[in-house]
């Protein structure tokens, strides 16, 4: 393990922070033309719906806690002589209720004050000193509580109704804003098909302010009784432009979406039964899919992988999501890992959705929680049910997404033993146009010595494949794409990453290295947001519209545009993605160690003008000295205040190396532990993945693997004018960019080969 890699301790916190970002770090200009649910807590002591066993002092809370209820309506002193609900009479007889003297209240209620929440022992020594039954003293408490916990939310509503009438006035705003709009040439009305910038910046704005106006709507309504008044929307949903990028991964806005994704909207209250039994379905078939061996699983010839024997399966689980549409294959995989993170973090990521797409970007181009159907019990995901939409993807051009309507569903099993799966929801709504159906999926996470985890993973899915580009069948069909291996070790090199974000033990001796705490964070965060830039523009995601060019004699280079506006973290104006995928006889191992290496930088990076790259600064982030940030600059570079920013990462399932220019001023802003989110920056690179024959099956790390499938992909600014029209010049200029880097790659590894 390198120096500066630190075992966190057990109980180590949350390493992710709450928006998806690495926790306590985060992420000037880039490559030009001219260079080349609120969701409420519980009610307190609600019995969760989806618990599986119950004993019986808790059947006979429940029982007191109904009775309890009833009396609620009366004084906070009032409440009903406690009684068995065995010795009860089933006839019907009124209550009696007794009231406490003005010393009994004024002693529970400065107990409350130290201790809202006592113990058997504490209200047996409270009931003998005032007089009173332990129960009746136990039930004082449930309803003090229950009114302080109803103060709260009159609080909180009275803060919302605020917040909504704050909101319908910049709704209102906009609204006189967009019938105004006027062309900023002419002055007059904009014409049809010619929205104005700032008409389309106002659009968008306002499509924002309507998710949280029903938002608050929806949740002032649970405590109002009726619902907040709908305002329509100003205009009607944008349609689908061509040429754009899709958003950035676990925010769920996105243009030119699948018609998939965007139909779907949260379960109504009719499905949600169906959906708790088919969830706790789902949980019992995941435990004993991640914990049986054969004739379930069947060991492959080579013994690397576990495969799945579908009839034995069909046997064993007869009960599901239905049987496997025709034309659909099945792809079903499991892998086991220890990697370096405490347990309760890890189902921390798994069930926050910022956290987890951002965790996994090389896998989830984008994912949306539409509703939560409950949020565990015990201030912990215990129980915890979400229902999501996600985009899984291939970071290639050639191989579509895959899109998913599912349920996840947290459990902690024993002490120290979780399960989180997911499973597809489909059949509430089906559709001609779903490619993918989640079977039972997801992973069992067990509690190691020294702040380790175990993680078994089981990734289970039927699909339709058949828009698989042919240079990448053999790697999908394999399971290596999309399966367990994948996810796992994604994982495993995610968590060494954290790892050394919280390092404190840095050794100073080597040459280059970043000690700087804070800087060290600064940087790690900028990193990270270029490699979620980089993976979620360059897959065949439906939020993105390629153009093939052809006609330039080399392997197909698709493009597409984005205008960039008022984001802190891209210049403005239009960017140009272009990207191309191709097989190399090469290991990944090689093509990865090639590409990462500042030495030989110059035989295949044509903005180096073939001059020395040199190693300003690096941080490692794995056990691998691949797998680091560093701090790059070109000795020939016409930029003298530019540097370059790179992150090389491999797993035995993919590689990446992604960089992008970066101001010298922003990076020392940056290094000295400054805010990395307002650091522009437009990521270029490469990925690269075994190319899924028998030969490569030992993957990134395997230096005699067979052959390599390499994707390459740059982000330049062509115009710093947003509204300016894309000239084909650019277009061409880019494409003759890419296909040169391309051929001087094929030279070079060709050279080495040989």
């Amino acid at each position: 393990m390198p120096a500066g890699l630190m075992i966190p301790a057990r109980n180590m916190p949350s390493m992710i922070s709450g928006n998806g970002n690495v926790g306590g770090f985060g992420t000037s200009s880039g490559l030009t033309l001219g260079q080349i649910m609120f969701q409420p807590n519980m009610m307190e002591g609600q019995l969760h719906p989806l618990e599986m066993t119950q004993n019986t002092s808790e059947s006979e809370i429940a029982r007191m806690r109904d009775e309890e209820f009833d009396s609620t309506t009366k004084s906070g002193s009032d409440n009903h002589e406690g009684a068995s609900g065995d010795d009860q009479d089933p006839r019907p007889k009124k209550k009696r209720y007794h009231r406490h003297t003005q010393h009994q209240i004024h002693e529970m209620e400065a107990f409350f004050k130290e201790c809202p929440h006592p113990d058997d022992k504490q209200r047996k020594e409270l009931g003998r000193e005032l007089g009173l039954e332990p129960l009746q003293v136990k039930f004082w408490f449930q309803n003090k509580r229950t009114q302080m916990k109803t103060q709260h939310e009159r609080q909180e509503n009275t803060q919302l109704r605020a917040e909504n009438e704050k909101l319908r006035a910049d709704n209102m705003r906009f609204r006189e804003a967009l019938s105004t709009a006027s062309c900023p040439n002419c002055g007059g009305p904009t014409a049809v098909g010619q929205m104005s910038f700032d008409e389309h910046h106002l659009r968008l704005e306002n499509a924002r302010l309507r998710e949280e106006i029903d938002r608050i709507s929806a949740i002032a309504a649970k405590y109002v009784g009726k619902p907040v008044v709908n305002y329509p929307l100003l205009s009607s949903p944008m349609p689908p432009r061509p040429l754009d990028f899709g958003a950035q991964p676990g925010t769920g806005e996105m243009y030119g979406a699948g018609d998939l994704l965007r139909s779907i909207s949260a379960p109504s209250e009719a499905d949600k039964p169906m959906i708790i039994e088919l969830a706790v379905a789902a949980m019992e078939e995941l435990i004993r899919m991640a914990q049986m061996g054969e004739p379930l699983w069947m060991t492959s010839l080579d013994c690397t992988t576990s495969m799945l024997n579908e009839e034995e399966y069909i046997r064993t689980f007869p009960r599901g999501i239905g049987p496997k549409p025709t034309g659909f294959k099945c792809e079903a995989s499991r892998e086991t890992a220890v990697v370096i993170m405490n347990h309760i973090n890890l189902v921390e990521i798994l069930m926050d959705v910022h956290q987890w797409s951002t965790v996994f970007s090389g896998i989830v181009s984008k994912a949306t929680t539409l509703d939560v159907l409950s949020t565990g019990v015990a201030g912990n995901y215990n129980g915890a049910l979400q229902v999501m939409t996600a985009e899984f993807q291939v970071p290639s051009p050639l191989v579509p997404t895959r899109e998913s309507y599912y349920v996840r569903y947290c459990k902690q099993h024993a002490e120290g033993t979780w399960a989180v799966v997911d499973v597809s929801l489909d059949n509430l709504r089906p559709s001609p146009t779903v490619r993918c159906r989640r079977r039972p999926s997801g992973c069992l996470i067990q509690e190691m010595p020294n702040g380790y985890s175990k993680v078994t993973w089981v990734e289970h899915v039927e699909v339709d494949d058949r828009g698989v580009h042919n240079l990448y069948k053999q790697l999908v069909s394999s399971g290596h794409a999309f399966g367990a291996k994948r996810w796992i070790a994604t994982l495993d090199r995610q968590c060494e990453r954290l790892a050394s974000v919280m390092a404190t033990n840095i050794t100073t001796g080597d040459v280059g290295v970043i000690t700087n705490q804070d800087g060290r964070k600064s940087m790690l965060k900028l990193a990270e947001r270029m490699v979620i830039s980089f993976c979620a523009g360059v897959s065949a995601s439906t939020a993105h519209t390629w153009t093939t060019l052809s006609g330039t004699g080399a392997d197909d280079v698709r493009v597409m545009t984005r205008k960039s506006v008022d984001d802190p973290g891209r210049p403005p104006g239009i960017v140009l993605s272009a990207a191309t995928s191709f097989w190399l006889p090469v290991s990944p191992k090689r093509v990865f160690d090639f590409l990462r290496d500042e030495n030989s930088r110059s035989e295949w990076d044509i903005l180096s003008n073939g001059g020395v790259v040199q190693e300003m600064a690096h941080i490692a982030n794995g056990r691998d000295t691949g797998n680091c940030v560093s701090l790059l600059r070109s000795a020939n570079s016409s930029q003298s205040n530019m540097l370059i920013l790179q992150e090389s990462c491999a797993d035995p399932t993919a590689s990446f190396v992604i960089y992008a220019p970066v101001d010298i001023v922003a990076m020392n802003v940056v290094l000295n532990g400054g805010d990395p989110d307002y650091v522009a920056l437009l990521p270029s690179g490469f990925a690269i993945l075994p190319d899924g024959t028998p030969a490569s099956a030992g993957g990134i790390g395997d230096a005699g693997s067979a052959g390599s499938l390499l994707t390459v992909a740059f982000q330049i600014l062509v115009d710093s004018v947003p509204t300016a029209k894309l000239s084909l010049g650019s277009v061409a200029t880019v494409n003759n960019l890419i296909a040169c880097t391309v051929e001087r790659i094929k030279a070079s590894l060709s050279c080495e080969n040989a």
